[in-house]
């Protein structure tokens, strides 16, 4: 099957001409398979000799930084024997896209402060914030969807994560009854996750049309409303999605620029590889605020998925 053709003709004009038939080429085949250590349970070194041990072969992600240490991708082929491994089961390793990974990573909880995951389910990154915080200070995660909940919250269980506090809630309600009460606040918005399209997997693509897009836009807007009412002063909200769209990604920070523009700051980010491009200056009518050029959008490769992520730090 083929991507949606409005799909594939809206993706023309976001990403750079040169890199489009490559980027296309992404939704075709298997991404590798990236995990990393549990940092709650295990280390890189102890993970390293299980894995070994079950003579299970990867690679280390070999990053251009010590951006993060314990991450490691296998072939698709090999993801069976992974996932029937002791340390899949026992919790010291988490099957995550790179680009998941990131974004706890930009955030960079620290030990004994607050920290929000508004759109938690199903916990891969509040697993990674818990992992940072080591399991102190207060880690708040919410979701509506009760199957998701249930789920988010058992996946926490599992991991070890014992500072996380669970809340099957509406994220749009959480600013207005938790004011200015976090350090930092993690929005991975719902979105039309185009960026997990799968040209072998007809069902990824099969509820996408332009006008889910724009409803998404919506939410997101509020959902980021939301969370810069949650924000401590000082503190740092991270928006970020799975989307190309710019509906998804500029216009709802453009949203929020608009009417708390004079108490916010979006802060650059440097990402320790070469495969991003900066956010977009306009998008038909709309034009963004230079602000947002600080954000970045991830281009997908065989191992990563299309990310798009900007960080603000509220005066």
């Amino acid at each position: 099957m083929s991507l949606p053709e409005a799909f594939t003709q809206r993706l023309e004009q976001i990403v750079p001409r040169e890199q489009l038939e490559t980027i296309l080429r992404t939704f075709d085949t298997p991404k590798q398979v990236t995990f990393r250590v549990n940092t709650l349970k295990s280390t890189p070194q102890e993970l390293e000799l299980e894995l070994e041990t079950a003579q299970i072969s990867y690679e280390r992600v070999g990053w251009k930084t010590q951006f993060m240490e314990g991450v490691y991708r296998i072939s698709p082929e090999d993801k069976l024997r992974l996932t029937s491994s002791d340390a899949f089961y026992g919790g010291r390793l988490y099957i995550q896209n790179l680009a998941s990974m990131i974004a706890p990573w930009i955030l960079a909880p620290q030990p004994e402060e607050t920290v929000l995951d508004l759109a938690a389910a199903p916990g891969g990154k509040t697993l990674m914030l818990a992992g940072m915080m080591e399991n102190t200070g207060w880690l708040s995660a919410v979701e509506l969807s009760r199957e998701r909940f249930f789920r988010l919250r058992d996946n926490l269980t599992a991991q070890g994560v014992t500072n996380a506090h669970t809340y099957m809630t509406d994220g749009r309600s959480v600013g207005k009854k938790c004011p200015e009460m976090f350090d930092r606040i993690l929005l991975d918005a719902p979105c039309s996750s185009e960026a997990r399209f799968k040209t072998h997997d007809p069902k990824s693509m099969s509820f996408w049309t332009i006008h889910k897009v724009k409803e998404t836009s919506k939410l997101q807007r509020r959902l980021l409303l939301s969370a810069y009412d949650a924000l401590k002063s000082g503190g740092k909200l991270l928006y970020c999605t799975c989307s190309f769209s710019p509906e998804e990604n500029e216009s709802p920070i453009q949203h929020l620029l608009e009417r708390h523009g004079d108490r916010l700051n979006t802060l650059p980010l440097t990402l320790p590889f070469d495969n991003v491009q900066k956010p977009l200056e306009r998008w038909g009518k709309e034009v963004f605020d230079a602000r947002i050029q600080n954000g970045v959008r991830i281009l997908p490769t065989d191992t990563i998925d299309g990310f798009f992520l900007c960080l603000l730090e509220k005066n």
